[in-house]
């Protein structure tokens, strides 16, 4: 490929099998052979050709390198300066490139005159056996084709040369273009032959050295579909692909089908395929896709390869600039192939190594004869044992340089061939050159013509970018008004406490206590802001102090609120219970601020061991992998949730929700038995009930669905805000709102006193109370005492009636007489009534009546009444 690269495939529409081919093949040959042969037979020198033709795997560029050794011999013939006296002969065969029909092939040129001074071959697999098989008959071998890293292992092949040069050159070219485009992390695909394993071996230890990672090595026989699966699994980017052209080609095939190509994708070929080997031989070798899928796979790939024709056109040894050289082996080859529509043969871009490798053994056998010379001795003497004629070939090869078709030829000491790397990109089906790379000098001659699908550089891989999901700022912003509302209520109820604490009303709700619960629902309600605090607003150093605040502020809020209201409950039903027998018992408010404290020691115990022993830290929580929200991005998106957590946090969560808990469903149970409990001396106890159900039954379910919703975090944070804010609303309502109305109705103290039904019996009532109880005793005696007599007159009477039926009116009419007398005689005032011989008393003090009754309920009455069949003695009281 490159400047001088002309694109050439097979179509599927020539009728040429492959039989048809090789015997035209070895057609053209027989006619160069006999061109070349025509002279004496004593003075040739003979050299041995293996060429891969007509096989159905691997490179088969014999088919265009044969014809172009056959040019190059042709041409050194002419060449009368050199190997005066000699002709070159070539003997040659078809290795298939299967290395054990190359090995018979090998042993067929040497065990059959004449004798052979060196052997030209092809293929990497076919070369790797020759090689390693030539150095026991003293043979020097020329590979043209042969790309291997592993032959440039010289102890292994002592005598190896090769014009091609070795894949290892496309290595540093490769890793040249990764540090250029920033790619650190590759995969690697192979097809499971030797050429490529230790291409791929020499690879991974420059990319170690270079810092770049492999993420993964994909190898195959034949089939590649399950490594190209893989390759997907571990979102492979950037790949390496080595392998022959027709597994390339079921390659490309797979990546089409996993969709490993476009805009997010490149892939590294090799560069000496022809320019349109994805579209060649698509039904013969049964590829699935059709050639526009293929097209697609291909497009924007990168190629590279050692540059195999001369870049300069000028003349080289041979009197050919490399275009003269194109022409004469394209009239060579239209003879078989139809090269005007540019259906080249396999091997077409490595014909120029096999011209220059002739050449290369001419320059060399011409060196050696002149140094055998000064021996008196001549190549036609050289055995398959003559290790000194061996040595001085060996030697003269080593040596050799020229200007040749494919460029300067010239070997390093491990016997590869020395050339600049060509970097090319198809684009729209063309491949366009990039640039050069010369490894030995280290410089990128860069072209600046690389176009990108979607505009930039591909990424070496998924970049997955980390967004971390915050609170909704529209929801974090209305619970913050909320809660600030609240903050602003609580400290004007606080003000309202403290300035009226003077009433009645207040005072015997115990200002104090309600202040501490007003402070609670305050700092509850700062806590609901701290609680939208995240990653918008916080750097992640600062968050873990958002969260050790956000634990003490709820923490001892919710201790100080609900506990103020514990505390009253409490006290309500200790009274209740052990204070009946006491009228003038009365709440000590020392008692209820002394339960507030000792729930507040407690939290303040645990909050500070957590604190100290195991603090909350900032948690990451990582959710599945997201699209973008625009498709042009190539990324995916990472969600990522913050949370207070500590190391071990489950245990810190239950020793805190326990402590509350337990404070929770004991405020629940004392607020339900003492319900229809009033005590003067805790006015508001029922209302304080009334706000410990609704915050036992909020807590007790917010607290555990707020865990089962946590990695929702804007459900989360409106859940427990909402939970937060209506229980301290709810309370500050309950508890003020009568306080606040009483207060405005009734701004007075003197209006209160009198009329506030909850301000309990004066002393002056309660003295009279007294007096009046033992009055009502005397009284029950002395309505005994007439009853008696009653019944002592009836009995009399009724033994009267039997004994006298005649006098019976006149003296039930003396007896009716005699009663009426006597209650005459002991009936009293309305308010008051008190006789020796009185039979009823009725004492009823006038009924009050006020607003505040309206507000807090009925007022105390009593009533002492004494009638003739019965006495009782009631007294009710009402309070709140």
């Amino acid at each position: 490929m490159g400047v001088f690269k002309v694109n050439y495939f097979i179509s599927r529409n020539v009728e040429l099998n492959a039989m048809l081919v090789c015997k035209s093949v070895y057609f053209l040959i027989t006619i160069l052979v006999f061109r070349t042969s025509c002279v004496n037979g004593s003075n040739q020198l003979h050299i041995g050709g293996i060429f891969p033709i007509a096989g159905k795997g691997g490179w088969q560029g014999g088919q265009a390198c044969m014809p172009a050794a056959y040019l190059a011999l042709e041409d050194v013939n002419k060449r009368k300066d050199l190997l005066p006296g000699f002709e070159l002969t070539l003997h040659n065969n078809d290795s298939e490139c299967e290395p054990g029909l190359g090995a018979s092939v090998m042993y067929d040129l040497l065990y059959h005159k004449p004798q052979k001074l060196m052997l030209l071959a092809g293929c990497s697999t076919v070369c790797t056996t020759v090689a390693e098989a030539a150095k026991m008959w003293n043979l020097v071998v020329l590979c043209y084709g042969a790309s291997s890293p592993a032959l440039s292992d010289r102890s292994r092949f002592p005598t190896l040369f090769r014009t091609h040069p070795s894949a290892t050159v496309h290595n540093p070219t490769r890793i040249k273009l990764m540090q250029k485009f920033g790619w650190s992390k590759i995969a690697i695909l192979q097809q499971a032959e030797e050429v490529f394993i230790s291409t791929v071996e020499d690879l991974e230890n420059r990319c170690k050295e270079a810092g770049i990672e492999i993420v993964t090595r994909q190898s195959f026989l034949s089939d590649p579909t399950d490594a190209v699966r893989n390759l997907r699994r571990q979102d492979a980017r950037i790949i390496v692909g080595l392998f022959y052209v027709v597994a390339a080609r079921r390659v490309l095939c797979e990546m089409y089908k996993q969709q490993l190509y476009g805009r997010s994708y490149v892939s590294f070929f090799i560069g000496w395929y022809e320019d349109n080997w994805f579209e060649q031989n698509l039904q013969s070798e049964n590829i699935s896709c059709t050639r526009d899928e293929m097209r697609r796979a291909a497009e924007g790939h990168l190629t590279t390869e050692a540059i195999m024709w001369n870049q300069n056109n000028e003349k080289t040894v041979s009197g050919m600039s490399s275009e003269d050289f194109r022409i004469r082996l394209n009239k060579v080859l239209s003879k078989t192939y139809d090269i005007e529509n540019q259906r080249y043969p396999e091997g077409y871009q490595e014909a120029p190594l096999a011209y220059d490798a002739v050449w290369s053994v001419a320059f060399a056998f011409n060196k050696t004869m002149e140094r055998l010379k000064a021996k008196k001795k001549s190549l036609k003497d050289f055995t398959y044992t003559d290790k000194e004629i061996a040595d001085e070939i060996y030697a003269a090869m080593n040596s050799t340089q020229f200007l040749g078709v494919s460029g300067w030829v010239a070997f390093s000491s491990q016997g590869d061939r020395i050339a600049l790397t060509q970097i090319e990109q198809m684009v729209n089906g063309t491949y366009y050159k990039l640039g050069y790379y010369d490894t030995l000098a280290d410089n990128l001659t860069w072209f600046n013509k690389e176009q990108w699908i979607g505009g930039k550089v591909p990424q070496d891989r998924t970049i997955v970018r980390r967004v971390l999901r915050t609170v909704s700022l529209p929801l974090f912003i209305c619970m913050s008004i909320v809660s600030t509302l609240g903050i602003i209520v609580g400290t004007a109820l606080i003000v309202f406490n403290l300035w009226n604490r003077h009433r009645r009303v207040i005072q015997q709700s115990h200002p104090v206590c309600n202040t501490i619960m007003l402070f609670g629902v305050i700092t509850c309600l700062v806590s609901v802001i701290l609680l939208g605090i995240d990653g918008q607003f916080v750097d992640p150093l600062t968050y873990p102090k958002i969260c050790q605040a956000r634990a003490w502020i709820l923490s001892m809020g919710f201790t100080l609120a609900f506990g103020a209201m514990f505390s009253k409950v409490w006290r309500v039903h200790r009274f209740t219970t052990k204070a009946k027998t006491d009228p003038k018992k009365k709440v000590e408010p020392w008692k209820l601020y002394t339960m507030v404290s000792g729930l507040l020691v407690v939290d303040i115990v645990i909050l500070l061991t957590w604190q100290l022993q195991d603090p909350l830290e900032r948690r990451l929580e990582s959710f599945p992998l997201e699209d973008p929200l625009s498709s042009n991005d190539d990324i995916k998106i990472r969600p990522e949730l913050e949370h207070c957590e500590s190391v071990n946090n489950s245990v810190w969560l239950g020793v805190v929700y326990g402590f509350k808990g337990l404070i929770l469903v004991f405020g629940l149970f004392l607020a339900y038995e003492t319900r229809s409990i009033k005590v003067k001396q805790i006015n508001d106890s029922r209302y304080v009930g009334m706000s410990i159900y609704n915050i036992a039954v909020l807590c007790l379910i917010t607290a555990p669905v707020a865990m089962v919703i946590a990695s929702q975090q804007d459900a989360s944070y409106a859940f427990v805000a909402l939970a937060v804010i209506f229980c301290c609303f709810l309370s500050m309502l309950l508890i003020f709102v009568p306080k606040v109305i009483e207060v405005l109705r009734h701004p007075h103290d003197k209006a209160e006193s009198r009329l506030n039904n909850d301000t309990g019996i004066s002393a002056e009532d309660e003295e009279r109370y007294k007096k009046l109880v033992l009055e009502n005793e005397e009284l029950q005696k002395l309505i005994a005492q007439k009853e008696e007599k009653i019944r002592i007159l009836k009995q009399r009477l009724a033994e009267r009636d039997q004994q006298k039926g005649d006098t019976q009116s006149s003296s039930q009419l003396q007896l009716s007489q005699q009663i009426t007398m006597i209650n005459n005689g002991t009936m009293g005032s309305s308010n008051q009534g008190k006789d020796k011989d009185g039979l009823q008393i009725i004492i009823q003090p006038e009924p009050t009546t006020s607003d505040f009754d309206s507000a807090f309920g009925n007022g105390y009455s009593f009533s002492i009444s004494a009638c003739t069949r019965e006495s009782e003695v009631e007294f009710s009281e009402s309070y709140l």
